[in-house]
């Protein structure tokens, strides 16, 4: 039977893909390896949001073709939002390239490869995992309704599409019974979950029933849009244990000027008046956000207004970006751009105050005692890597848990943990 070898790239919405195409390969009897040069199809799911993402996917694909230099009688196949956008470029410029496809693009695939007997049911329920077994992603929905500048993915993914209720719980039982203890919900856009199918917002009612399952020891909502975002969220973590008080909410930005040239609906006052109630309520909730730097028309002034943002906010977690000039988007034709230079010197000015209030927040935590779930054990460093519940995995903070010994049987599980100390990204502790 032929090996199969999947690279996925990008973010979890897109691994989701990529496990859902491998249970459906899996299925048909097709093995996996981790070893490129040992599989007869080499799968690369790319990413093309951003010029640094389209850059690593292009990169993997020619690491590809290499291996098809080196190793004859191999296949590569090219899926993914880079070949949704670029289709017609790969296979031109690209002739190594053995088929090209596009995001969900499962019928296609394995038609390909000789099955024409594709059944659209039973798609997510069938997904075979690509992450360790005791966390999953489950994506609520696919497409955007919105049209940020700065954004293709709406013209990739296509309009927002929810899944039904029902066939969320499916899987998610599905997950539980192959170990899954943490789950966190992925889309475009959480917020506006059901909307289309429903007629209303349904994200409550989602997480309510997944809660009600019992299944699963947290539940961690990602991808918050701000402008439709439900209040009583906040509440429901006050009620159901199980659902995490964390928040991930991208911003983008905080200057009303950018913001409008950026097509959001925020502005800096509601955003501040929304953060501060979130915490008036739940005092130890953690907020995760995600900033753009140097979006055409950001001068100084607007930067500097967003670090008086985040200084005033005090968020536990922030990924950033310099903004990519991507063609088909509403910034891309906009003046006053802003050199690649200075967006990188803004990042890096932003991310050492970020550092510095997430020093002072993992001070905060020393002599205290965490629930942690343990992702994985470092051999050479001879520590536990787990994450309290204001970490999503692979994105947040670390604990390091120091044991000279390893226990395959604690993957996964959770544990009470002193920390004893910090630095700016981890804690370290030691099993209470």
């Amino acid at each position: 039977m032929k090996k199969v070898n999947i690279t996925s790239l990008g973010c979890s919405k897109n691994l989701v893909d990529s496990e859902v195409l491998a249970g459906q390969l899996k299925k048909r009897k097709y093995t996996f390896t981790e070893n490129a040069p040992e599989a007869d199809i080499i799968i690369i799911n790319t990413c093309g949001f951003i010029e640094s993402a389209k850059n690593e996917s292009l990169q993997a694909i020619f690491e590809a073709i290499k291996i098809k230099d080196d190793y004859k009688n191999k296949q590569i196949y090219v899926t993914g939002c880079l070949s949704q956008r670029y289709k017609e470029q790969l296979q031109h410029e690209i002739p190594e390239i053995d088929a090209v496809f596009g995001t969900e693009d499962y019928r296609n695939i394995l038609k390909t490869l000789g099955d024409n007997h594709f059944n659209a049911e039973n798609l997510y329920q069938l997904r075979s995992q690509l992450t360790p077994k005791h966390f999953a992603f489950i994506k609520i929905s696919e497409g955007c309704n919105h049209t940020c500048s700065f954004c293709a993915i709406p013209g990739i993914r296509g309009k927002h599409r929810s899944r039904t209720i029902e066939d969320i719980l499916k899987e998610a039982e599905v997950l539980a019974a192959n170990g899954v203890r943490e789950i966190l919900i992925v889309s475009q856009d959480t917020s506006y979950y059901g909307k289309d199918l429903y007629g209303k917002q349904k994200i409550i009612e989602l997480l309510c029933e997944l809660a009600n399952t019992k299944l699963f020891e947290w539940i961690r909502p990602l991808y918050w849009y701000p402008t439709n975002f439900p209040i009583e969220f906040i509440s429901l973590i006050n009620r159901i244990d199980s659902i995490v008080p964390y928040i991930d909410m991208p911003i983008q930005h905080a200057s009303d000027k950018v913001l409008k040239l950026m097509r959001r609906a925020e502005t800096n006052l509601r955003l501040k008046k929304m953060f501060k109630k979130f915490r008036e309520i739940r005092p130890d909730i953690a907020l995760r956000t995600t900033l753009i730097l140097g979006h055409p028309g950001e001068t100084a002034d607007d930067f500097n207004l967003l670090l008086d943002f985040l200084q005033e906010i005090q968020f536990d977690r922030v990924g950033t970006f310099t903004y990519s000039d991507e063609d088909g988007t509403h910034a891309f034709n906009l003046p006053d751009k802003v050199s690649r230079k200075v967006a990188e010197t803004r990042r890096s000015r932003l991310m050492e105050l970020q550092q510095e209030i997430s020093a002072e927040k993992n001070k905060s935590l020393v002599n205290t005692i965490q629930k942690v779930i343990i992702d994985s054990y470092n051999t050479s460093e001879q520590n536990y890597i787990g994450r309290t519940y204001r970490d999503a995995p692979e994105v947040d903070n670390e604990v390091l848990i120091s044991n000279h010994s390893v226990d395959p049987e604690l993957i996964g599980t959770f544990h009470n943990i002193l920390i004893k100390d910090y630095s700016e990204y981890e804690l370290y502790g030691e099993f209470k």
